[in-house]
């Protein structure tokens, strides 16, 4: 597994039209109007990784596991959901199983799609969403501030240390500052403003290259803080349903685009995530993993199994370019390109690992 993102954003901004599109499915029913998602849907897709393909066709794998991104599809929230208007808080809980959210503003005009304030305003829509985000944290976290205080009464010192933070998260939250914003470490409280945002701006067709007004206002508020990508979901369902991928390329240089909306929402997340990849490779199957950035060789066998963590002893190392280039592990051994490494080796992104244990 690679990451999970939720979806959200007012209703009628494309959530689901884009969520069709980046999982290249239909499971979401995008209509015109409010709360068309009553369940959050869920798809995962595969993340691009032309390295691992060169790797399996060195090493002649049988099987080919990728790592994947989850989406999350949460209905659309409204000013009052942390209240319970609209559908409420049941869909504020869905968010917090998510490692990043992606924020779908509208910024697109259309007479046809009717817009849930009635007017255009992208900036104002983020402002709704994040004040009920806010919000629900301020309710949840003076609910833990509370038993904060009775464990502090009874000398907890961890309590105490906890509680003057909550506190001081709860004043900056009343403030309307985030939790993603302050220098406290809010990840004990499991705030929903605590996770990174990628704000995704929905043009229109002819704006998805250069990217238009509305746009360009989210980018210049809260591009210096939070990662603000232009796509539009009218053409990411297209280019799903492109399946061969120099057809692909074709249709996306037509529109003067580098690269998918999918692409970009893969990288931006790594990058805000702070993730990167490591393989393992064999005749059976070529495997590629995700792991946290600064991880140890220990703790990236973790995710394999526990038992590998527990037992760790020493790790193989192999960068790809020498598996690819020499034509696999045997010939680079030979070459003495192999390195073994300890538990303190810090994963560098891409290497090629194998792991040694005691069971």
């Amino acid at each position: 597994m690679g990451f999970n993102c939720g979806i959200v954003g007012l209703p009628n901004v494309g959530k689901s039209t884009l969520f069709n599109a980046l999982t290249q499915s239909a499971a979401a029913d995008a209509q015109n109007y409010p709360f068309c998602t009553i369940e959050p849907n869920t798809g995962r897709v595969v993340v691009p990784d032309e390295t691992l393909h060169k790797l399996a066709a060195t090493a002649g794998s049988q099987k080919i596991i990728p790592t994947q991104l989850e989406i999350v599809d949460i209905a659309g929230l409204v000013k009052g959901a942390s209240a319970g208007e609209g559908l409420g808080n049941k869909f504020l809980g869905n968010i917090l199983s998510t490692d990043a959210i992606i924020h779908v503003v509208r910024c697109f005009e259309n007479d046809d799609i009717v817009h849930v304030n009635g007017r255009i305003d992208p900036l104002s829509d983020i402002d709704t969403i994040e004040t009920e985000l806010m919000l629900a944290d301020m309710e949840s976290i003076a609910k833990q501030i509370k038993n904060l205080e009775k464990k502090a009464r009874g000398l907890d010192k961890d309590a105490a240390k906890l509680l003057s933070d909550a506190i001081a998260i709860h004043k900056s939250l009343s403030e309307g500052i985030p939790a993603r914003a302050l220098d406290y470490d809010a990840t004990p409280f499991n705030l929903l403003t605590a996770k990174p945002v990628i704000y995704v701006c929905n043009v229109e067709e002819a704006s998805a290259a250069t990217g238009n007004k509305y746009s360009d206002s989210v980018r210049q508020k809260f591009g210096p803080v939070s990662p603000v990508l232009v796509i539009s979901s009218k053409i990411e369902m297209e280019i799903s349903q492109i399946t061969d991928s120099e057809e692909r390329r074709m249709f996306l240089d037509d529109l003067g685009l580098c690269e998918s909306g999918l692409d970009q929402v893969i990288k931006t997340g790594y990058a805000t995530l702070g993730l990167q990849t490591y393989y393992t490779i064999g005749p059976k199957e070529a495997h590629a993993w995700t792991i946290t950035r600064g991880m140890t060789a220990p703790q990236a066998a973790g995710k394999i199994h526990t038992d590998f963590e527990k037992g760790f002893i020493r790790a193989e190392i192999i960068s790809p370019a020498d598996f690819i280039s020499l034509g696999g592990e045997v010939a680079v051994k030979d070459a003495g390109k192999m390195r073994l490494v300890g538990k303190d080796y810090i994963m560098q992104e891409g290497d090629i690992c194998h792991f040694l244990f005691n069971n």
